[in-house]
Parts: C-alpha cells; structure tokens; sequence
C-alpha cells in the first residue's frame, strides 16, 4: 500500500533529517499558536536542510491570507494545510499553492459541506474544544470509511506506531499524519518511536 507519511510538529533540523531518511515525504511545520510553533526563521533553516523531492507544509489556523501567502514564499512552503474555521471562499484564494482542508471530525455531521471546498486534499483529525490538532486521541475511523470524500483523504490524530498499521488497513488514506505519537515531548521527535513507526507501515504491504 502506498500511503504518504508527513510527520508534522517539526521544530527542529534533526528531526526533519531523521524523519526524511525514515521515508517521510512530508515534513508539518506549524505557525499558529501551539507548543510545537515555529517561527518564519526556525521554519527556514528546516525548509534549507530538506533533500529534494520533499515536501514542507505549513500549518495555520485563521491565518490572514497575505500573512499566510508571504510565509509561504519566505519559507519555501510547498503546501498549506488549513486548521482553523477557513470557508470555501478563503481557501479559493490561495491560487497556486497546493492546500490541506483539515477537517475536526466528531460524528457523521463533521463532513456536510466539504464538496465546496476546492482543496488538493482533507485531513481529518480528532475534534476537541481545547485545541487544532495535536490531542493525542484518535476518532471513529468508520466515519472516514464511510463519508465517500472527493478529495484524497490525509488520516490524522492520535496515530502513533502501536495503531498505525490499523488505522492505514481500516481507512486505506492517500496519506498519513502523525505528531505526538512520535515525541519524546511537544515538538521533539523521539527516535526509537519514529523508528517503530515507519518499520510498522513498512510491514504492511508485506
């Protein structure tokens, strides 16, 4: 099975490297508020490092759209990945910029009105009243197997290596998403776990 894996909270060069090197194809680097939030500078010294032919994808939350855009050119953003209450409207400015819906899913009602959307793709992530994303908790994947999206589906929260294999097989994702799961705390990587994580997907097809 060829599912994508981001590995997202990434705050620092080496973890970038080591998820790279593991066979991420996707590096998250968050500019809202959040204990895994970097700055325009922290996110370049991450972008400069990169080998080719991945991808850095900034995270934002009700971000202005020419703030947003102006990080993306600074930072050599190669996609954008929407968490926060953005609409159909916000979204179909971003012209020429590869764009993430993320989606906070809490029951069957969570995906009405995602057909307006003119994304690339949906992540769907666990709903909380505390926080965007990062919660550690895993959703009803059922409800991502049956919602039938037209766009590719990105599988997000709570994911970690001791569920990973479970949740590709049940819901079959274009990609995956993964940020506390592989910590040792918010916004570092923990190596063992990364390791336990990619050789768990790794088994999958096998």
């Amino acid at each position: 099975m060829n599912c994508r894996i981001k590995i997202c909270g990434i705050t620092r060069p080496q973890d970038a490297e080591l998820a790279c090197a593991l066979g991420a194809h996707a590096v998250g680097l968050i500019f809202a508020e959040s204990p895994r939030q970097v700055s325009r500078k922290q996110a370049q010294a991450i972008v400069r490092e990169l080998p080719p032919f991945i991808t850095p994808v900034g995270v934002f939350v009700n971000e202005p759209v020419e703030e947003l855009m102006t990080t993306v050119e600074k930072c050599g953003l190669g996609a954008v990945q929407l968490h926060g209450d953005e609409t159909p409207e916000y979204a179909r400015q971003l012209e020429g910029i590869s764009v993430i819906k993320a989606i906070s899913v809490r029951d069957a009602s969570s995906f009405e009105g995602l057909d307006l959307y003119q994304v690339h793709a949906f992540l769907l992530d666990t709903f909380s009243k505390e926080r965007r994303g990062g919660t550690g908790y895993t959703f009803n994947w059922e409800l991502a197997v049956h919602a039938r999206l037209a766009r590719p589906v990105i599988l997000s929260g709570g994911l970690k290596p001791e569920n990973i294999r479970e949740a590709i097989q049940t819901v079959q994702p274009y990609g995956v998403d993964i940020s506390s799961g592989v910590e040792a705390e918010p916004g570092v990587k923990d190596e063992a776990k990364m390791r336990a994580l990619f050789e768990e997907i790794a088994g999958i097809s096998k």
